[in-house]
């Protein structure tokens, strides 16, 4: 993050529509200290003032729900377009200024980036309530053909909705080699989500249709900010 923040300045990665064009992402899982949530906010606020973002790049913050073995409390996920330049503008004073009071604010515990393979557009500021799962599927072309059959098939129910579907290349996090995405209003709407789902046989059987896979992990966050 401090080397893409001085390239902002010297120079002077949920809503993407995924085009032919591949999105990468970065993450930087962090421990806020406790009372600088919305200073956080404040510095990639004043940061990214005079950034204009292309070709679909994008940076989210979001608010980790806690979990086993992972102290984090925050993301900072970074969006760009693989070999397309994704900003122009920035100013060298305040990027050194982000970067003096972003390590006096967080810890850094994790970082770790892929691609993007599927997305479909939602709301989020309606729907900012992601719900995340991590797996290492047995066949991913399999996986990811499954995966887009559901979405194609209960696009009713995911209107609104964020769904994405990606991998995992760098750095990846409890060895997980992929990941499902899907936003919603709180955690009573996902709840009744997948009461829902589940007792639809079709449903049920496209989940099988992924084939194979171990389920790593799954988490929560909720979307604060976007910048896009």
């Amino acid at each position: 993050m401090k080397k893409i923040f001085f390239l902002i300045s010297s120079s002077l990665i949920l809503n993407f529509t995924l085009s032919a064009q591949t999105m990468s992402f970065g993450v930087s899982e962090v421990i806020v200290k406790e009372g600088f949530e919305d200073d956080l906010i404040e510095a990639h606020d004043v940061a990214l003032e005079s950034v204009k973002f292309l070709n679909g790049a994008q940076i989210i913050i979001e608010r980790l729900r806690k979990q086993k073995n992972n102290e984090a409390t925050h993301r900072v996920i970074w969006f760009t377009p693989l070999g397309l330049e994704w900003f122009e503008g920035g100013n060298e004073d305040k990027g050194q200024a982000f970067w003096a009071k972003y390590s006096n604010m967080v810890e850094t515990t994790n970082e770790y980036s892929g691609r993007i393979l599927s997305w479909q557009e939602g709301n989020i500021e309606e729907n900012n309530y992601v719900h995340i799962w991590d797996y290492i599927p047995e066949n991913p072309k399999q996986f990811k053909i499954g995966h887009d059959k559901i979405v194609k098939k209960f696009k009713n129910d995911f209107q609104g909705r964020v769904v994405g579907f990606g991998t995992y290349d760098l750095q990846r996090p409890d060895n997980a080699t992929h990941w499902v995405a899907l936003t919603g209003k709180n955690r009573e709407d996902h709840m009744m989500l997948y009461e829902k789902m589940q007792n639809n046989s079709e449903f049920t059987k496209l989940i099988a249709e992924r084939g194979n896979r171990v389920a790593v992990k799954d988490y929560v966050a909720e979307i604060l900010k976007v910048y896009k």
